[in-house]
Parts: structure tokens; sequence; C-alpha cells
């Protein structure tokens, strides 16, 4: 029988950034905890991304996982929240690298593509699949929800768009040609 495999999901967020942590043994996913490390306003960006670092880094020596799967970031309307997303995004992955865990990267697209089966879906779709394909009483906050599918995704061999093969097609433009 096989090592079950623990798998931390991050959802990062300069302000909130969700975490959920699940197992999987074969085909079965269990859930073993999510919540959420959230920085204050008024703090400084270096004090923020300390909070976030130190939040994580506290999660992962509590819970030992394996793994851990982080969500991309993508571009948004305002270049400045971008570059604040990719620095919180940074300060996850450095808490995973500090404890020497793989780390695996995966768009919304692809978790929403792996977990709902449509990666266009909105939060209240993820949310209501989490909670079935992982038995919950009650659906997760949006951000632990979000970093819960990140983990699924992972688990499922980043099944959905990422997981499509390529070689022999040409991408331009984003489509295929």
């Amino acid at each position: 029988m096989s090592e079950a495999v623990r798998i931390l999901g991050i959802d990062p967020g300069l302000r909130v950034t969700g975490f959920g942590l699940i197992s999987r043994n074969g085909n079965q996913l269990g859930y073993l905890g999510s919540g959420c490390v959230k920085t204050d306003a008024a703090q400084s960006l270096p004090e923020r991304l300390r909070t976030l670092l130190e939040g994580l880094r506290e999660v992962i020596g509590t819970h030992c996982p394996t793994q851990v799967a982080v969500e991309k970031v993508f571009v948004n309307v305002n270049p400045q929240s971008t570059l604040l997303l990719g620095q919180a995004r940074g300060a996850a992955i450095c808490a995973a690298v500090l404890h020497a865990l793989p780390v695996a990267e995966y768009t919304a697209l692809q978790v929403k593509q792996a977990v709902v089966g449509n990666g266009h879906a909105d939060k209240q779709q993820v949310q209501h699949m989490v909670r079935r394909l992982l038995a919950l009483p009650g659906e997760p906050s949006p951000d632990a929800a979000d970093a819960l599918a990140c983990a699924i995704c992972h688990a499922h061999g980043g099944q959905g768009l990422g997981a499509l093969a390529t070689s022999g097609f040409r991408v331009r433009s984003g489509r295929l040609v």
C-alpha cells in the first residue's frame, strides 16, 4: 500500500493568503486543514511579507506537508496589484523552499478546470466542488477553498488545461495554430 502524500495548497494574496492541506492516498483525497494568513494593511510591505512568510512557515511546521502547490499570478489590469501579488507569492514559495519542499505551480484556469471541469468557474462553484470532493460539512472560505482547490489540482496530477499535450502544436497569440 502506498504512503499518503500531504499536499499544501496556497492561494497567495497580500491581504489574505489562503492555505489548504489535503492527503492523497491512491485515488482517495482527505481533508487535513485549511485557513488564512492575514496581514494588516497599516503595516509596511516588508512587514506584511514577513507576516505571510512566518505564518506559512508555521503552517508547514505544524502540518508537515510533503509537497506544495501554489497558484500562479495572473496579469491584472493594474500592474501595481500584479507586482504586489507576485511579492506575496514569492513569500509563499520561500516558506516552502525554506522547508526543502517541492513546489508546483498552477494557473487559476488549470485549478478551476481540474476541480470544477470549467476553467472559467466562479468562486462559489469552486467552493461547492471543494466541499463535495473533500466531503466537508460546510463550505470553506473563498481563500481557503481556492487553496484547497490548488492542492486538489496537484493531487490529480495537474489535470485540466495544464495536462494537455502541446507537442506538435504551435501556439501563437494564446491560441493553438
